[in-house]
């Protein structure tokens, strides 16, 4: 059952991971293109409207493989997750049908009319194509993550005497503590992806001395995104979720910490290696008193540690959720001092003299992808060994019927087909960005 239940995860976090690739580029980068093309109906700026349809074909191709990619992960429900799926989709089924049905069409309808039909259609006309486009994109997010909210605080259901769960509240699923700070939060997330995505390849066509008009608006809009989400997705948003976890799930704060030992004046552990055998951190750097104050506004506040609850509610991978999370937060600390630094260079007129800093942008394309999965990683192994926590374990929601060698034999084959797919993904951005923007009429 070990295996079974290793391999189902893996199936799942593999191609969940490479999923939400997609999804975490276009929810924040379609709120860039509605900026883009309100700029346009403010100025008749020109560089505005060709900037947004452009960053429109980059959208386009990260939607149709986000759909592409987000199909298996519904089956999955069904063939590795079936008894989850059995018991609680009386409660996920509703959210998830809402996801599909409302923005699924919203986003693929009008994205199609602001691609295909922009010379039909009036400057405010395809502004609201946009706008619509941009509403999709945030009600997927929303109601993607009201369902993972649930899973981890359930609230406004009953279960059954055949042990399924019904809801008897459907506004509480949006009510929920949990919901908005780690909606409101991935959001920001979403969008340091794409305010690193938009400076990168603003970064790259400075270097190379091409499309300078656009360079610099990408660079421009890219550096004064960032800066903000990279400030919002840790305060407050990030803090409002962190007291969320502190609340519901105390353990697995403990965990993501490193806390093994409770205590008052909790430091904060910024670097240094969990030993499970001698149960502490070892070659630790560290802040005195920190984790007492983030978390409960006091210096000398009492912080549980790991050894205060009992070993089967820990978290299943200590390790792993505590490198995952201090790998979200320290690209994340990075992230707020380069966008810092060019947003200061860019007030001083220089940012685009400065090759250096340009590098340093073009090459940090990657990194919020990381982060972004290292969030997700932590939110997801905080959650275990729970389904739904404190409710369901994974054992109870496994399909047994699928054999661990069968889960293996097709977690091999969507490794091979999404490494394909990656490859083309690649192909077709690349075109888009070496094609360029359309050119501004002399």
């Amino acid at each position: 059952m070990e295996d079974l239940i290793l391999y189902h995860r893996l199936q799942f976090a593999f191609t969940i991971s490479f999923h939400y690739l997609f999804p975490q580029l276009t929810m924040g980068l379609s709120a860039l293109i509605v900026w883009f093309k309100w700029r346009y109906i403010r100025t008749g700026d020109e560089l505005y409207n060709r900037s947004s349809l452009f960053w429109a074909k980059i959208f386009a191709v990260n939607f149709v493989l986000g759909v592409v990619t987000g199909i298996p992960m519904e089956f999955q429900f069904g063939t590795n997750w079936a008894k989850f799926s059995e018991l609680t989709g009386n409660v996920i089924g509703q959210t998830l049908a809402m996801e599909g049905m409302f923005s699924f069409f919203l986003e693929s309808t009008f994205l199609g009319l602001f691609l295909f039909a922009e010379k039909k259609m009036s400057k405010k006309l395809h502004f609201l194509m946009a706008l619509m486009v941009f509403t999709g994109t945030q009600a997927s997010g929303l109601f993607i993550i009201a369902t993972h909210s649930w899973m981890q605080h359930p609230v406004g259901y009953e279960i059954l005497e055949n042990g399924k769960y019904v809801l008897n509240n459907f506004a509480a699923l949006f009510y929920n503590s949990w919901l908005w700070p780690s909606y409101l939060h991935n959001q920001m997330a979403s969008m340091v992806t794409s305010a690193f995505v938009m400076t990168g390849v603003g970064a790259f066509y400075m270097l190379n001395k091409k499309n300078r008009d656009f360079a610099g608006l990408f660079i421009k809009t890219g550096v004064v995104a960032g800066v903000i989400s990279s400030t919002l997705v840790i305060v407050p948003f990030g803090d409002m979720l962190a007291q969320q976890v502190a609340t519901h799930q105390p353990v697995t704060l403990s965990a993501m910490e490193g806390l093994f030992k409770t205590q008052e004046g909790a430091p904060m552990v910024l670097i240094g290696q969990p030993n499970m055998q001698t149960r502490s951190i070892d070659n630790k750097i560290e802040v005195p008193y920190a984790l007492s104050l983030l978390t409960y506004k006091r210096w000398n506040a009492h912080v549980k540690g790991l050894d205060a609850y009992d070993e089967n509610l820990w978290p299943t991978n200590v390790p792993a959720l505590y490198y995952a999370y201090h790998m979200m937060v320290g690209l994340g600390t990075l992230f707020l001092a380069l966008m810092g630094l060019s947003v200061f260079f860019l007030w001083k007129k220089k940012l685009f003299e400065k090759r250096w800093i340009l590098w340093a942008l073009l090459l940090a394309i990657p990194f919020p992808y990381i982060a972004n999965l290292a969030g997700w990683y932590t939110a997801e192994l905080g959650r275990q060994p729970w389904l739904v926590y404190g409710l369901m374990r994974m054992v109870d929601g496994v399909s047994a019927t699928v054999s661990a060698g069968n889960t293996l034999f097709t977690l091999l084959g969507f490794i091979g087909l999404y490494f394909l797919l990656g490859v083309l993904f690649l192909l077709l951005v690349g075109k888009v960005i070496k094609e360029g923007p359309a050119p501004l009429k002399a």
